[in-house]
């Protein structure tokens, strides 16, 4: 750090965060995920790893947006240092749209590694049982771990280290940046993109007159006049809906007749991508309309955006979200991304999961496992008889004769009050570090994004526990040993 050149004198301070960030980055492996995507032969000179993985990092811990994040950089000599450059420069490093490209490089998959490296302090520990057939995913060396089997008898349970710990678990939303979908807003959306299809092909015919079969005025005005009503009828609705479904066959039907005329037509790729959404969205709405129903399979809600799915949560203010899943799990104050979907799911099938992650990660299982009623399943119950696990939450069947309703009262306030820890780390990633509202558009940089906001938490509590540490406060969310 003494050789980093200052043009403007000093010397860069050892107790800065960005210094102590940088010692915790597993920079080698992440040397690796980076090079993976590199061909054998010569050609121009990539940016460096570091340089591309520590700018989408200070992009999600300090919130800031592709622009801002390459002006932060080039103003923050600390930011400069993390990024493992040997002196200040003042020039922008690269231009704000390599940022997505870094995004692609470090898929969300291996984020969580550098995630769970960056909690435990080391790689996952690895189990070598042949007896065990339940396998994860392999670790950042490439090796295969496995986890013991869910049907272990209880005499190869004695051979386990003794349960320790407690396993909170919930989940959550990261809603995407898409406009509240509506099914008139949708398919009006849809018209528009072929207008603007129609628009380029038409120049390249000898057509004259009208370009679409409908007058397109009309067609925006009855958009309108449904989307701005303070009230809306439902046959009012119904008959919109129908309207914009016929704009929209007409207009595909046109556009495919001025297809065959000019077939050399080149669409610009956004443009490409719009039009091979619209042929589902026209499905789904047509089906929805025809049947006198409100929802379909794998429902379309976002014309650019067509992987991002509703998922349906039942809170206040916002019943229904659009965005992915996650079920996250939090341990002594650290939150690893347990599963990450777009499509809605039931957290609690994934109870025994996450515990055979735990005992991955730990060697060893949960003393307790926090959650709410939803993980209480009589499977989920059993499960943790078997491994000596205590599930909150009231047990099934009569209490202990040397148990009262006292005690049952006090355990269960006790873990609600534990529990509220995973609550506040789900707050603090939607209010600090941007989980609210993903801002990429594209699936696995909106992915990337999520896991990234999970590793940036946990590096700032690493930071914190072993600051703790050094002033010589015990507590039981330190680093773990």
């Amino acid at each position: 750090m003494d050789e980093f050149f200052l043009p403007f004198e000093g010397h860069l301070d050892n107790n800065n965060r960005w210094v102590k960030l940088s010692r915790l980055m597993p920079w080698d492996y992440i040397e690796e995920i980076y090079s993976r995507g590199f061909s054998a032969d010569m050609g121009r000179t990539a940016i460096t790893a570091r340089v591309a993985f520590g700018s989408i990092y200070i992009k999600e811990q300090e919130k800031l947006t592709d622009e801002g994040s390459v002006r932060y950089i080039q103003e923050n000599p600390y930011a400069q240092y993390f990024l493992g450059l040997k002196r200040f420069q003042a020039e922008p490093l690269f231009e704000p749209s390599m940022m997505v490209h870094f995004c692609k490089r470090f898929p969300a998959s291996e984020i969580i590694k550098i995630n769970e490296y960056i909690c435990l302090g080391h790689w996952p520990q690895q189990n070598d049982n042949d007896d065990d057939d339940n396998t994860v995913p392999p670790g950042p060396n490439g090796k295969k771990k496995t986890g013991p089997n869910p049907n272990t008898s209880k005499k190869k349970l004695k051979n386990l280290k003794k349960n320790s710990g407690k396993l909170l678990l919930d989940a959550t939303v990261a809603p995407s940046d898409i406009h509240y979908p509506t099914d008139i807003s949708l398919l009006n959306r849809c018209r528009e993109i072929q207008e603007e299809a129609i628009d380029l092909v038409w120049e390249h015919t000898a057509r004259q007159g009208h370009k679409t079969p409908y007058n397109r005025r009309k067609a925006r005005k009855s958009y309108l006049k449904i989307a701005k009503a303070k009230r809306h009828k439902k046959n009012a609705v119904r008959n919109a809906i129908g309207e914009q479904l016929r704009y929209v066959e007409e207009g595909a039907e046109r556009l495919r007749e001025l297809l065959k005329e000019s077939p050399d037509v080149s669409f610009p790729s956004w443009l490409l991508q719009r039009m091979a959404v619209i042929p589902q969205i026209f499905a789904q709405q047509k089906e929805m309309y025809e049947n006198r129903i409100n929802k379909c399979e794998d429902r379309i809600v976002s014309l650019h955006q067509p992987h991002v799915r509703p998922i349906v949560r039942g809170k206040i203010p916002n019943p229904t979200e659009f965005g992915q899943k996650l079920h996250l799990s939090v341990v002594n104050g650290y939150t690893f991304l347990e599963r990450s979907s777009w499509d809605n799911f039931n957290e609690g099938c994934d109870l025994i999961a996450a515990v055979e992650q735990y005992q991955i990660r730990f060697g060893c299982y949960p003393e307790a496992i926090l959650a709410d009623q939803i993980y209480r399943t009589r499977e989920n119950r059993a499960y943790c008889k078997l491994k000596g696990i205590r599930l909150s939450g009231p047990p099934l069947g009569r209490r202990k004769k040397d148990e009262t309703d006292e005690d049952r009262e006090k355990i269960a306030y006790q873990d609600a009050c534990d529990r509220n820890a995973v609550e506040g780390r789900n707050g603090n990633l939607k209010r600090r570090f941007g989980l609210d509202r993903i801002m990429c558009i594209l699936q696995e940089s909106a992915e990337t994004e999520a896991a990234l906001a999970i590793l940036a938490m946990n590096a700032l509590h690493r930071l914190l526990c072993t600051l703790l540490l050094k002033l010589g406060f015990a507590s039981n969310i330190l680093v773990f040993q």
